[in-house]
C-alpha cells in the first residue's frame, strides 16, 4: 500500500472513530436526561396549539419550577384576556383565575399523577417509563416517540418529545390521537436552568397579585347576565335531546342534556366576580388542564370557567378522559 493510500485509510478511520464516539445511544441519553432533570429550577416559555375544534387555539405558557415540588404555570389566550395560573407550593395545589378573583385549593399530586406536556420533568418521566420508547438522533435534535400517562390515555396515546442535543432542552412535544395526528403542541422558548428562586415566588398572594397585573378583574355590570351558549364538537355518539333556562337568584342557568351511546348535561352559567378579601375555594377532586382552562374532576364532573362563564359536565357513564375530550370541545364555534 502506498503513502497516499495509507494516510487515506488512516483518514478515513479516524473520521469513523470520531463519529462514532459522537453518537450517543438511547440508553446514554436516558442517563443524562436523569442527571439534567436533577436541576435544582428551570424556566421556559411555551406556545400550545390545541386542535381540538374546527379552529385552532393557541396559548401562551409560562413554566417556573423549582426542585423538588414548587411549580407556577401561567396559561394565557393569546388573543383573548383569558387567563389562569396552577400553583403547588407546601399548603398544596391550587387554580387561579384572576379576571374573578378566584382560587380554588386541591389536595392533589398534581402534576405527578399525569403527563403534562409542558413540564420537562413530566416528560422525562414519560420517556424513562416507557420501556418501548423509539429513539432517533438528527443533526441537532434527539427525538423520542413515547407513550403517554394520562389517566385515561385512549384519547391521545402517543407522543413526539424533540429535544436539544445541546443542553437536552426540550424542543417540542406532538401528543397525537389513535390516528397518529398531533391534537396538541407545544413549542418551547427560553428555556432556562439552574435557576435561582425564592419560596415567595410560589407564594398563593404574591402569585394572584402577580396574574392580576397581567389580566385585570372583570368589572361588575348590573343585570348583564347575559352569555353566549357553546355547544360540544365532539359529542361521542350522543345528541342534544333537551335545552332549558332555569332561572336563578343571580341570572339564569343554561342545561344541555345529550343521551346515546352515553348520556350526559352541560351545564352553564355567567360566573360570579369573588370579593377581594375572598379566599381559596376548597374542592376534592384534581385539577384537570383543558389547554384553553383548567378544570376540577371529581364526584363524576368537571367543572372549569372560561371567559367569564362556569360550565359543569355531568355524568355517571363518561370516563374521566371522554369528560375532558369533550369539555375541551365545548370552546369551539356554538353549534349543535
Amino acid at each position: 500500500m502506498n503513502k497516499k493510500l495509507w494516510l487515506l485509510f488512516v483518514g478515513l478511520a479516524v473520521m469513523v472513530m470520531l463519529t462514532a464516539c459522537g453518537t450517543k445511544s438511547k440508553e446514554d441519553v436516558l442517563k443524562d436526561l436523569d442527571e439534567k432533570v436533577a436541576t435544582k429550577g428551570y424556566k421556559a416559555d411555551a406556545e400550545m396549539t390545541l386542535q381540538m375544534g374546527t379552529e385552532p387555539q393557541t396559548y401562551d405558557v409560562q413554566i417556573w419550577h423549582k426542585d423538588p415540588s414548587y411549580y407556577r404555570v401561567n396559561l394565557k389566550n393569546a388573543k383573548k384576556d383569558q387567563s389562569q395560573m396552577i400553583l403547588r407550593n407546601d399548603e398544596g395545589v391550587y387554580v387561579l383565575t384572576p379576571a374573578l378573583n378566584k382560587s380554588f385549593k386541591f389536595q392533589s399530586d398534581w402534576p405527578e399523577n399525569s403527563s403534562q406536556a409542558y413540564l420537562y420533568e413530566s416528560l422525562v418521566k414519560d420517556i424513562e417509563e416507557d420501556k418501548d420508547a423509539k429513539f432517533s438522533s438528527t443533526d441537532k435534535y434527539y427525538v423520542f416517540e413515547t407513550k403517554t400517562r394520562y389517566q385515561n390515555n385512549k384519547m391521545l396515546p402517543t407522543q413526539e418529545i424533540t429535544l436539544n442535543k445541546k443542553d437536552l432542552s426540550p424542543v417540542s412535544v406532538k401528543v397525537k390521537d389513535t390516528d397518529g395526528k398531533a391534537l396538541v403542541t407545544v413549542k418551547f422558548s427560553n428555556v432556562k436552568f439552574d435557576v435561582n428562586f425564592d419560596k415567595a415566588d410560589f407564594d398563593l398572594q404574591k402569585s394572584m397579585t402577580a396574574a392580576k397585573l397581567a389580566v385585570p378583574v372583570m368589572a361588575e355590570v348590573d343585570g348583564d347576565d347575559s352569555f353566549s351558549v357553546k355547544y360540544p364538537e365532539t359529542l361521542l355518539g350522543a345528541s342534544l335531546v333537551e335545552e332549558k333556562k332555569v332561572a336563578t337568584e343571580d341570572g339564569e342557568r343554561i342545561v344541555l342534556t345529550y343521551d346515546g351511546q352515553k348520556s350526559y348535561t352541560i351545564i352553564q352559567e355567567k360566573a360570579e366576580v369573588a370579593p377581594a378579601t375572598a379566599g381559596p375555594i376548597n374542592m376534592t377532586g384534581n385539577p384537570v388542564d383543558l389547554g384553553f382552562a383548567i378544570g376540577a374532576l371529581s364526584n363524576n364532573k368537571l367543572s372549569w370557567t372560561y371567559e367569564g362563564v362556569d360550565y359543569i359536565i355531568a355524568s355517571t357513564e363518561l370516563e374521566e378522559a371522554e369528560m375532558a375530550e369533550i369539555a375541551r370541545s365545548v370552546q369551539g364555534e356554538a353549534i349543535k
